[in-house]
């Protein structure tokens, strides 16, 4: 990778990563109930107040995750220990294979320089905190997703940009073995 598209990649990475701090500091204003300690909130026994932004589908509710996506690994010696080491082994292998994207591939270098920005600050939560703020609520009917953050924003764009900068390569492939198939 030229210096120009290592620059542009480490801007893109920047501004996920600012995005995703500032936001999470910005979500530690948001209301505990009386007595609701830090510690409680990673332990999962309380749980931010709820803050109505669209009634009915989205409110602001600060959660404390100590476990991966979806709370995978929370409370577990083995997801303090290993989901560092293995954020810091993805940023690695995202960094390479940025830096092994042709000069043509801008969305597949946009994609891992917004996943690099999304881990990096989730892991940067991690090693401060021992856990990953999170804040945003999205529920309707009885259904919940799960509590997530900008961070988990950017990593689920960047891995769908990813799958979508790639599609019309698989389909031309797929189209050329149809192809030679029937000849």
């Amino acid at each position: 990778m030229n210096k120009k598209r290592a620059v542009i990649f480490v801007a893109i990475a920047v501004v996920t990563l600012a995005l995703d701090q500032g936001s999470k500091a910005w979500a530690q204003g948001l209301p505990v109930p009386a007595g609701c300690t830090a510690a409680e909130l990673a332990a999962q026994h309380c749980g931010g107040t709820p803050v109505t932004v669209v009634g009915g589908f989205w409110d602001w509710q600060l959660e404390y995750n100590t476990g991966a996506a979806f709370s995978g690994f929370a409370h577990t010696t083995w997801g303090r220990v290993a989901l560092p080491i293995l954020a810091v082994l993805a940023l690695v292998a995202i960094g390479f294979a940025a830096s092994r994207s042709r000069p043509e591939q801008r969305l597949r270098r946009v994609a891992f320089a917004m996943i690099a920005g999304g881990a990096l600050g989730n892991l940067l939560d991690r090693l401060r905190n021992g856990w990953v703020t999170d804040f945003v609520h999205w529920h309707a009917g009885r259904h919940d997703w799960p509590v997530f953050n900008v961070a988990d924003v950017a990593l689920l764009v960047g891995i769908v940009m990813l799958l979508l900068e790639s599609a019309p390569e698989h389909v031309r492939n797929l189209r050329g073995r149809r192809a030679r198939a029937v000849s």
